[in-house]
């Protein structure tokens, strides 16, 4: 693949980036207390040396009332971080910029207990909490606040500011009619504090560093919102003040459209951008932002004229080595982002740590060894010791393969049927990218594959064994009354053949997996009952932002809702099903029941010293198998650092 523009310097006023990939500001919950911690410094440097042109840290809060989330960065304490991550990057030639913002009314009372600022008294639509209209004394701190944390910024050795006026911002809802009512000055003129926020910023910096702006450009609410026509109007007043501007959308009203998952087309920002890269014309170099994924996406929107920058921040969650892997010609071997949230979203109450799917060593550079194989463009001269044998070529298996290869070991994987890819190839394309990168790197590495193959006792004793071989259906809790009961798996992957007539989807988990079940089978043509005992269903789609999303798409689709419901038993032409709160039990008509309930660990023989890794362990999710994979190959190799 050849990308020679997006790989190439960009000068941004003052300064000149080593390449034309942004890596934006996101939450990372990395923060040691409220500052910058030595896993931010680790994490952004890693994507320095992987040729990012841009980094852009975690957005600080300008003042302490602004707490918007329990580990949210407050700038009056990121000095010593912003000082480190600096140096951390300088060597690679990255430019290193600040996010500086303020929630407004769309933070949280919970940790400061004071109210929350905002421009009217309109109460936020997702926490329902009535804020306080912000009165000179508050703007006043609030322009303060940007000017000093710009200074810090600055004093830190950083290349620049970047200012917030995304979704999650106060300076949006200035500009905004849905939450900016006001009277006076500022809203007669929305524009007025962004300027005033700007003009502070760059006395502190200077005209030698950068200064950007984070901008929502659709609100997708245009029936009071910033309509892409506001945002052009607004980003011809403001570039003159600027040396670059990103292009975003969304606000509280669509929290989801900010970082959507795999069922909104990657680029959906490209013409929103390319229409304010248009209106600005050519005064102030424009970033697209929005799912950009893929380098082919990435260099496509340079060529065409959409942007000057593309910021490709999950992407390179997910492949820290992006740049790198294009500028050496190697583009095909980038992991592929698959855009399913699951682990780089963690604006939640558990706090979770930021990692990747399909990456698990994102977010946890600072305690875990290099992955060694990257940038290697045949296998590694062989350090010796016996072969491993790797039995299951799940993603688990496959992970186990490719990091014992990439250390210089010999390995065999067995699989035991003809395709490798495991339960994991039934779901659909969603996750085919991440299965044939993993097979196209062992192979790559030179790992023996065999398929239709299953390894005994016999096979595995006396070697190293990478124990992957999946997992098995669990307890069912319905009885069986001649009705038919068949497994997600079996169905997903075609190898049940589902009789003619309505289905039954018996969800008592919870996750992804039955709510896709339903809309595949409901755009077959099926009609589709989905049953859960929960409030609503699927609900651990809320842990990647696709909960409202999916109850839309299964409205549309048809999809019949049995809410607070458990399955009692399968009969012959029905399913009976019972009320959780009243016990009240009624039949379904349908011809076969899916389950979709939990999964047992594998019940193959297990050979002393032998490694477990994924479903074999406790069946859950792709990250714990390539997590999971990824140690047992570090165990065997004796890396020291690598438990992640």
């Amino acid at each position: 693949m050849s990308t020679p523009r997006l790989t190439e310097p960009v000068v941004l006023g003052p300064r000149t980036a080593p390449s034309r990939v942004m890596f934006g500001p996101h939450e990372t919950n990395l923060a040691h207390g409220r500052a910058l911690s030595p896993r931010h410094v680790a994490y952004y440097a890693r994507r320095a040396a992987g040729g990012a042109g841009l980094i852009v840290t975690e957005t600080a809060s300008v003042h302490p009332g602004d707490w918007p989330y329990e580990r949210a960065p407050l700038a009056e304490e990121c000095g010593p971080g912003w000082a480190a991550t600096a140096a951390a990057c300088a060597p690679h030639g990255t430019l290193v910029v600040a996010s500086l913002g303020h929630a407004g009314s769309q933070g949280s009372s919970a940790y400061h207990q004071s109210a929350l600022w905002a421009p009217s008294r309109v109460a936020d639509v997702v926490s329902r909490e009535m804020p306080m209209e912000m009165e000179e004394p508050e703007l006043a701190a609030l322009r303060a606040g940007f000017g000093q944390a710009a200074e810090l910024a600055a004093d830190s050795g950083l290349d620049g500011v970047e200012v917030e006026a995304g979704q999650h911002s106060l300076l949006r809802q200035f500009l905004s009619g849905l939450t900016n009512q006001r009277q006076d000055a500022y809203g007669s003129d929305r524009l007025l504090l962004v300027r005033e926020v700007l003009a502070a910023v760059r006395a502190a910096v200077g005209r030698d560093r950068l200064l950007g702006l984070r901008l929502s450009c659709d609100e997708l609410a245009p029936w009071a919102g910033i309509t892409p026509q506001h945002a052009e109007d607004f980003a011809r007043e403001l570039a003159p003040l600027l040396d670059y501007l990103v292009v975003v959308r969304g606000s509280a009203m669509s929290s989801s459209a900010t970082r959507p998952d795999f069922h909104t087309p990657p680029g959906f920002n490209t013409d929103l951008c390319a229409a304010v890269r248009a209106a600005v014309a050519g005064t102030v170099a424009v970033v697209l932002q929005g799912s950009v994924t893929g380098p082919g996406h990435a260099q496509q929107a340079l060529d065409d004229g959409v942007a000057d920058l593309v910021e490709m921040t999950r992407a390179q969650i997910a492949d820290a080595e992006l740049v790198a892997l294009v500028r050496a010609g190697h583009g095909e071997r980038v992991r592929p982002c698959v855009l399913c949230n699951q682990k780089c979203r963690v604006r939640d109450n558990r706090n979770p740590l930021l990692s990747c799917a399909v990456d698990p060593r994102s977010g946890h550079e600072s305690e875990d060894a290099p992955d060694v194989s990257r940038l290697t463009t045949a296998p590694r001269a062989d350090a010796g010791g016996d072969t491993v044998l790797v039995v299951g070529g799940g993603p688990a298996g496959l992970e186990a393969a490719r990091v014992l290869a990439g250390h210089g070991r010999r390995v065999e994987l067995v699989e035991g049927q003809e395709q490798l890819g495991g339960m994991l190839r039934g779901v659909g394309e969603r996750w085919a990218p991440l299965l044939d990168w993993l097979e196209s790197e062992v192979r790559r590495l030179g790992v023996t594959v065999r398929t239709a193959t299953t390894a005994g006792l016999r096979e595995m004793t006396g070697r190293s064994v990478v124990l992957a071989t999946g997992s098995r259906p669990g307890p069912r809790r319905c009885d069986i009354e001649g009705g038919t009961v068949l497994e997600a798996a079996e169905v997903l992957a075609g190898r049940a053949v589902l009789p003619e007539g309505a289905v039954v989807v018996d969800d008592p988990v919870g996750d992804a997996t039955g709510v896709a079940l339903a809309e595949r089978l409901a755009a077959q043509g099926r009609e589709v009952t989905l049953v859960t005992p929960d409030q609503v269903a699927g609900t651990q789609l809320a842990l990647t932002g696709d909960l409202a999303d999916a109850h839309v798409r299964l409205q549309r689709a048809g999809v019949h809702l049995l809410r607070r419901s458990v399955l009692r038993a399968a009969l012959a032409h029905a399913a009976l099903v019972e009320d959780v709160l009243s016990g009240e039990q009624h039949k379904v008509a349908c011809a076969v029941v899916v389950h979709c309930g939990h999964r047992l660990p594998d019940t193959a023989p297990v050979v002393d010293g032998a490694v477990l890794a994924g479903d074999r362990v406790a069946p859950r999710t792709v990250h714990e198998a390539l997590l999971e994979g990824r140690r047992a190959a570090l165990a065997l190799c004796a890396v020291q650092g690598g438990t992640v």
